[in-house]
């Protein structure tokens, strides 16, 4: 399943009223994280495209406007990091986060991949599969290279993804799965 598969099965989980509290918080942690990188400036292209990106999902214009007030308390400190892993049938993951604490956000990641059988890569071992490209939604993965896992291994695969993006520091998970 391809990432803007995965994408539309999101949004539309979202537009159900499922997870539309998961999908907001991550919204905002995104929007937050942009602001501080700009101090707030609404023409800067990364806070543009995460506010188009937070409008996408019908997030009230208010809760942009708090996050970005709150962007600029001096002792928020947010970081985006992004962790690689094999998934079932070898498939490549890219797990983006944003967090205010990586120690927790790192047991997370490494607890979700491991209760599905999978685990962490080390740096560099699976973006090469991947292409990173500017969108207008922001930064995305386009695989280079693909995988085709059996019907058995993207179920485990669709499993480890649905837990991984109920995990409110993670933002995008891509995969090299066709």
């Amino acid at each position: 399943m391809s990432h803007s598969q995965w994408e539309k099965k999101k949004l539309k989980k979202a537009a159900n009223g499922k997870d539309t509290h998961k999908i907001f918080t991550k919204m905002v942690r995104l929007i937050m994280s942009e602001a501080k990188k700009c101090n707030g400036d609404r023409n800067s292209d990364g806070l543009k495209a995460a506010i188009v990106k937070a409008k996408g999902v019908s997030l009230p214009s208010d809760n942009i406007d708090r996050a970005i007030k709150k962007a600029s308390e001096p002792s928020l400190q947010m970081d985006n990091i992004t962790y690689e892993a094999y998934g079932p049938g070898g498939v490549g993951i890219i797990i983006e986060t944003l967090t205010d604490s990586k120690n927790r956000t790192a047991q997370n990641i490494k607890h979700i991949l491991s209760e599905k059988g999978s685990s962490l890569a080390g740096i560099g071992s699976v973006v090469w599969a991947f292409q990173k490209e500017i969108s207008p939604e922001g930064v995305v993965w386009k695989p280079t290279t693909t995988v085709s896992p059996s019907l058995e291994e993207l179920e485990l695969l669709e499993k480890l993804i649905d837990n991984l993006e109920e995990n409110d520091d993670v933002q995008e998970v891509y995969t090299n799965a066709e």
